[in-house]
């Protein structure tokens, strides 16, 4: 047992498994063959089916958030039906999907459903992805597993567009039906795993409280909300940068520099996620909070620059906070909750469709308003000020909640039973024997 320790740490890490080596490569895939579609899916859906840009604006807001929020549904499936199964299932909708892309006369009500059951297919899948992926390992092996499956996706989305610019737009039919085949293959691998069923996780020490054990069984407990919440301002403050960074920047720099960028950010990403893991997984949650926050309040203004130079230096920090931020996110709300693990992912991935969701609610009036100001680096500015102010509001809204619990809890240990004496304990000292 000290041997294994000590292993531990100098660093030593148990290999992966063929069934993880065989999740993590399907997850490249499926980002390979998912980011050859999606990014172009605006240009085909207005220019091949005809649909006004009003139109394709709220086809592709409907579909991010049941891309984002339907994550709870597709951890409520594995609890169901076990992880394995779920996949299964997702993979076979998402099959699905890109198969009615590809017949060329099927019109633009059966694209928008082909969208939608991509879409669908993509909530199921990831919370129990994640799940099969870290199940029966040692909580200290969480960090590198989660950062090594966002690097397998992180490397897909940089790699899927560019693979398939050459055909998208000339041969559209013939790369639908390539991706549905991809997506059928993956299906059958899948198929090779072994059955795992998502069980709750017990006899741990949540990090946030101290406690050892299980927390509370409720359906969101207390402890979980800051996780939540965190993880909706981030995605909510990234997602400017990922939805606007393209209007703003191919202007300013020619659009092979900026396709460039986004490929150089993507595999930036890839690569640091699992070499800070393990830094990521030992830093204190607020620490992270605060560096996370603060390196996207840096990035959005450096955006705001204007010059090549400040857009290459807001877009490596924005990348270092989503390195860091997002993954942080997910390791404290495993920390904190004893549910199954698909269902803490579901939740994350909830928070993050709420905050994608504002940010296109808030940002296109936002940078209109810039537009109409005559300076666009208004925007960036705006955003970093959100950036700075909104976790600093949160914090206060979760400490002033913690603080009237804490009073509801010691008040009546201040008032005096019937027929005894003053009371002598303080209630913040009767509240700490509590």
């Amino acid at each position: 047992m000290r041997a294994g320790t000590a292993g531990r740490r100098a660093g030593r890490r148990a290999p992966l498994s063929r069934h993880q080596l065989l999740l993590l490569g399907a997850s490249f895939l499926i980002t390979v063959g998912s980011f050859a579609v999606l990014p172009y899916m605006s240009v085909l859906l207005h220019s091949r089916w005809g649909l006004g840009l009003g139109t394709v604006g709220a086809v592709l807001a409907a579909a991010s958030l049941i891309q984002f929020g339907g994550g709870v549904f597709g951890a409520a499936l594995a609890r169901r039906i076990g992880l394995r199964a779920t996949m299964l299932i997702a993979l076979t909708v998402r099959t699905a999907g890109f198969a009615c892309f590809a017949p060329g006369g099927g019109g633009p009500v059966f694209a928008v459903v082909a969208l939608l059951l991509v879409s669908s297919g993509a909530a199921l899948y990831l919370p129990a992805n994640k799940a099969y992926l870290v199940a029966g390992r040692p909580e200290e092996e969480r960090p590198r597993l989660l950062a090594l499956s966002g690097s397998a996706f992180t490397t897909g989305i940089a790699l899927g567009p560019v693979a398939a610019a050459p055909f998208v737009l000339s041969e559209p039919t013939a790369l639908f039906g390539a991706v549905a085949l991809l997506f059928a293959a993956v299906c059958g691998a899948h198929a090779l795993l072994p059955p795992v069923r998502d069980g709750d996780r017990t006899g741990r020490t949540d990090r946030g409280t101290g406690v050892r054990g299980r927390l509370p069984r409720e359906p969101f407990a207390p402890a979980e909300r800051a996780p939540f919440a965190y993880a909706l301002l981030s995605v909510y403050v990234f997602m400017y940068f990922q939805h606007y960074l393209a209007l703003y920047a191919i202007p300013r720099m020619s659009a092979a520099s900026y396709g460039f960028l986004l490929m150089a950010y993507a595999l930036l990403l890839a690569v640091l996620q699992p070499l800070l893991a393990r830094w990521t997984a030992e830093l204190p949650y607020g620490r992270a909070l605060r560096l996370g926050f603060g390196a996207m309040a840096l990035g959005t203004a450096g955006l705001a620059t204007g010059g090549p130079v400040g857009i290459a230096a807001g877009a490596a920090l924005m990348c270092w906070a989503e390195a860091v931020l997002f993954l942080r996110n997910e390791l404290e709300a495993l920390a904190r909750s004893a549910a199954p693990a698909a269902t803490v992912f579901g939740r994350q991935r909830l928070a993050a469709g709420f905050g994608a969701a504002a940010a296109a609610l808030f940002g296109g009036p936002l940078y209109g308003a810039a537009e109409r100001a005559g300076d666009t680096g208004l925007f960036w500015l705006a955003v970093a000020a959100q950036s700075l102010l909104l976790p600093v509001a949160g914090w206060a809204v979760g400490r002033a909640r913690r603080d009237q619990a804490a009073a509801r809890t010691t008040a009546p240990a201040a008032v005096p039973a019937p027929g005894s004496g003053p009371a002598s304990a303080s209630p913040s000292g009767s509240g700490s024997g509590s």
